[in-house]
């Protein structure tokens, strides 16, 4: 019963939440530095519930070697939706050691499901066509922190 009730909490905060705009940040997330063979990405993390479920939602622009890393507990089969959310961004699914396994083209404001081919912990939205003009592909291989293994 307690975990419908704070579902529901989270379903009706994302459908209250006002338009933020650039001056305004939705929130105030940590960064890690990702890279794509000799690329850096500025990634913001979005590791909780209530961070994954607000993601890149109205925001009107973001800048080219910025991305958002959605971060989850263990691997499982991921699904991005664009409700909300105003730019065409391209979802790269990350397993563990950074291989990307799948990326998907999403286009704004649209309820389209895109799911990752198999289970992943990461999920990194960069603008529309990063990937592609950088000739990153599935099985390329992105590095950082959050990649590395523990010992």
């Amino acid at each position: 019963m307690n975990r419908l009730l704070v579902q529901l909490s989270c379903l009706l905060a994302v459908f209250a939440l006002p338009a933020w705009s650039q001056d305004t940040p939705q929130l105030q997330l940590p960064r890690v530095t990702l890279s794509a063979g000799m690329h850096l990405i500025n990634a913001q993390l979005a590791a909780t519930p209530e961070q994954r479920t607000i993601g890149l939602m109205f925001r009107q622009e973001m800048p080219a070697n910025e991305g958002m890393l959605f971060v989850f507990e263990q691997p499982a089969g991921q699904c991005f939706w664009m409700k909300n959310t105003l730019l065409p961004l391209t979802a790269a699914f990350v397993a563990d050691d950074g291989t990307i396994v799948n990326l998907a083209d999403m286009k704004p404001q649209t309820l389209d499901s895109h799911c990752s081919t198999q289970p992943v912990r990461y999920v990194l939205e960069m603008n529309k066509g990063w990937f592609a003009k950088r000739g990153l592909k599935s099985g390329s291989r992105l590095g950082g922190a959050p990649f590395e293994r523990r010992k």
